[in-house]
């Protein structure tokens, strides 16, 4: 256990972040499976908010800016094949 008061704050903050982390996280992933799974019309409205997380999630370190991009571009293939 941490022995000095810095790191029992350090441990508190850490678990707090991990949550929200975990929460958008899931929250994107949920979002990116509904537009996959949507017609062209409600895809076409629903993809410029997916790409919005997705960025979030980059620009806060929560997943790699490569697998942003990735990501990105798939979706962006899947909604124009549609």
């Amino acid at each position: 256990m941490a022995n000095h008061k810095s790191a029992l704050k350090r441990i508190r903050n850490s678990e707090t972040k991990r949550l929200r982390n975990k929460y958008q996280h899931k929250t994107t992933r949920n979002a990116i499976k509904r537009l996959r799974d949507a017609d062209k019309k409600e895809a076409t409205a629903l993809f410029p908010t997916v790409i919005s997380m997705i960025d979030k999630l980059a620009k806060r370190n929560i997943i790699h800016d490569n697998k942003a991009a990735n990501l990105k571009s798939k979706l962006a293939k899947h909604v124009a094949a549609l």
